[in-house]
């Protein structure tokens, strides 16, 4: 079968997933999107053993295929001929295209350049516990990063550098048309970069915990996870947490006593 009917499938997976963790448990579908149900009552949601079947209502649908025609266009991009010729993968984003929460973060690394997913490595598995301190978890959150390739180290064998505006320029439609297409309630730009890259700003040390807006949508700066693995001191983390804390209350989603206190 063809990469988009995989990428489709893959996307409705992850569409049921994140509405089962957000407790819906019934979805409606008619007499003849139910692929045999004769009543046109509610089907119990199922697992994602029994999902590969089923059909997307036609908004989700739409919107599957817009993502998986765009991201057929990033990984036969070619713009910036020296980020091409020197990239392993395209990093084009992954998580839940339904999702209410989508986080942007700057660059890929080694390991997301391997492994054509962002958010990975040492930085990506702090990430990932960020979250599901949250009471989320990778599968009902979108994770893309500001450049889809990595950038090319000349003379170096391994490390980073910053993008210049010229690449970020560059990428940033496929982001934008990301964003566009998903229509979270709410933006977490991780780093310097991704402020940058999203509100032409920079200043990440005094933007932090301060609302901002992108394309209409509330984006809240954070520090990088990368950051908080250089510096572990509680206060650091604690503003990081308290970062989320405000996006969690922008979401309306409950926060516990045990959560209001990490790393008091």
């Amino acid at each position: 079968m063809s990469d988009a009917y995989h990428q489709l499938l893959d996307a409705t997976i992850d569409y049921l997933q994140g509405l089962k963790q957000q407790g819906v448990r019934y979805i409606n579908f008619t007499s003849s999107d139910a692929q045999g149900s004769e009543s046109g009552e509610p089907v119990p949601a199922r697992n994602e053993s029994n999902t590969r079947g089923q059909i997307l209502p036609a908004p989700m649908q739409n919107k599957a295929d817009a993502i998986a025609t765009l991201r057929q266009q990033a990984l036969a991009c070619v713009k910036c001929g020296h980020l091409a010729s020197s990239r392993k993968n395209v990093v084009f984003g992954v998580g839940n295209i339904a999702a209410v929460l989508m986080f942007v973060g700057e660059v890929s690394g080694v390991d997301e350049d391997t492994q054509g997913e962002p958010f990975v490595g040492a930085a990506g598995q702090l990430l990932t516990r960020i979250i599901q301190a949250m009471g989320l978890s990778r599968q009902t959150v979108y994770i893309a990063n500001i450049l889809k390739c990595r950038q090319d180290t000349p003379g170096q064998s391994s490390g980073n550098r910053k993008p210049n505006p010229e690449e970020m320029q560059t990428c940033i439609p496929y982001l934008e048309t990301q964003i566009d297409l998903i229509k979270p309630k709410v933006l977490v730009a991780l780093g310097g970069t991704a402020v940058e890259g999203l509100l032409g700003m920079s200043g990440i040390m005094k933007m932090r915990g301060n609302w901002q807006t992108y394309r209409g949508i509330p984006l809240m700066p954070t520090y990088h996870p990368s950051y908080l693995l250089r510096n572990q001191a509680p206060a650091e983390k604690r503003r990081v947490w308290e970062d989320m804390m405000q996006v969690m209350e922008k979401l309306g989603l409950p926060i516990s006593e045990k959560q209001r206190g990490y790393f008091l």
